[in-house]
């Protein structure tokens, strides 16, 4: 799905530009990414191709790339990619956050939900100060999250004129609504809840995202909230009121949603949000996700999320195409938010934020939220980071 991007053409002006110029007063470009294997569903590009950067962009993308470069990256052998975008995390929790994304080749990210309007500026200071382009969705409870214990069972939390107000100081980096809708977090309230997040995404022509599982209320009654653009995160949760009925068949109303451009993210998280079997069924059927996320913080090294990339690489195991992997963490993600526009593409003129990683082979253990353990035989790890042009040094 959403695979079109838009061409880019002013870095290849630029670049023609300096392959005219005399060695003596600098090298052809400022970074050349060498013999990696190449895969941007945005161009539909799966192939072994040098990349070369100037001005902190993509300036050419070609089999062979002879010129010189003030620096090289030995590439071969690995996947070079767009830099991944995250739409579900809360790295806006801490200053630490940004940078450990970074490591893992996430070069965009969205805090989803951490901050409410008592304290979304928080969260929004951090998203300004990141490395790499960070953006938040205001939490529908003034609270942001609270967990354990849920932060809509008090309906009076979710103060529409807050929320509201909450975006108009944070325009630049706000740029969606969150609200939390499973049963320990809402329970009854999840309905009105969602209404409410939906009065305040309107008044901005923003999306807003639902966190769903083991929901209160029956899914096709959510899902009838939705409008196009907005995001299911945790979409293969199990448990009561999921995405599958009790002989695990696809409810009808949620291909429908997704055919009238309600987005399917996973969101792995750490409790409830998934489990193998509810994974395979779904995906047997057809439900495969439309983004990859990891609800990651900074402790998440230590769970089963690890990184984006390992996320990704659950999918490999249930056969989902690779090139469809990748798109899911590039430009799917950014299609999901004007602000990541530009993003999610290797298009030459783009932003220069590139991700490459390793495919290994080998046996590699998997879980998912109830500690259920599979092994697979590929895994992706992180490699390198290029952020606006530069190679990220190793942490």
């Amino acid at each position: 799905m959403m695979m079109n991007r838009r061409h880019f053409v002013g870095g290849t002006a630029t670049a023609a530009l300096l392959v005219g110029m005399p060695k003596a007063f600098a090298a052809t470009y400022d970074l050349v990414i060498k013999g990696g294997r190449v895969i941007d569903p945005s161009m539909g590009l799966d192939a072994t191709r040098d990349i070369a950067i100037s001005g902190g962009r993509i300036a050419a993308i070609e089999p062979s790339i002879a010129a010189d470069a003030t620096e090289t990256i030995d590439a071969r052998g690995k996947l070079v990619t767009a830099g991944l975008i995250d739409i579900h995390t809360h790295a806006g929790r801490s200053k630490d956050g940004p940078p450990m994304c970074l490591q893992d080749g996430v070069t965009g990210w969205v805090d989803a939900g951490s901050g409410g309007a008592d304290n979304i500026d928080d969260v929004a200071a951090i998203a300004r100060g990141a490395p790499q382009i960070g953006r938040c969705l205001v939490n529908i409870a003034r609270t942001g999250v609270i967990a354990p214990g849920g932060e809509l069972h008090d309906l009076n939390a979710a103060n529409v004129a807050m929320a509201k107000a909450a975006i108009e100081r944070n325009r630049d980096v706000v740029i969606g609504v969150k609200a939390r809708l499973s049963d320990n977090v809402a329970g009854a309230n999840d309905l009105e809840a969602l209404r409410r997040a939906q009065e305040v995404a309107t008044a901005f022509n923003l999306p807003v995202m639902i966190h769903i599982g083991q929901n209160y209320s029956p899914l096709r009654s959510l899902l009838a909230l939705l409008k196009r653009g907005d995001i299911i995160t945790h979409v293969y949760a199990p448990g009561k009121n999921g995405i599958l009925d009790d002989d695990k068949i696809l409810h009808p109303e949620v291909m429908a949603a997704h055919r009238r451009g309600v987005i399917f993210d996973f969101g792995n998280g750490v409790s409830d949000h998934f489990d193998w079997d509810t994974v395979e069924k779904a995906t047997k059927q057809g439900l495969w996700p439309d983004t990859f996320s990891t609800d990651w913080n900074t402790k998440s090294k230590t769970s089963g999320v690890v990184d984006l990339p390992n996320v990704m690489s659950k999918f490999i195991m249930f056969g989902m195409p690779l090139n469809q992997i990748i798109a899911a963490a590039t430009v799917n993600a950014a299609r999901c938010f004007p602000a990541f526009d530009d993003r999610g593409t290797l298009n030459v003129g783009a932003p220069a934020d590139v991700a490459i990683m390793e495919l290994r082979e080998g046996a590699f253990e998997f879980l998912d939220n109830y500690n259920n353990k599979r092994t697979a035989r590929q895994r992706l790890f992180p490699f390198e980071v290029v952020l606006n042009g530069k190679r990220v040094p190793k942490a």
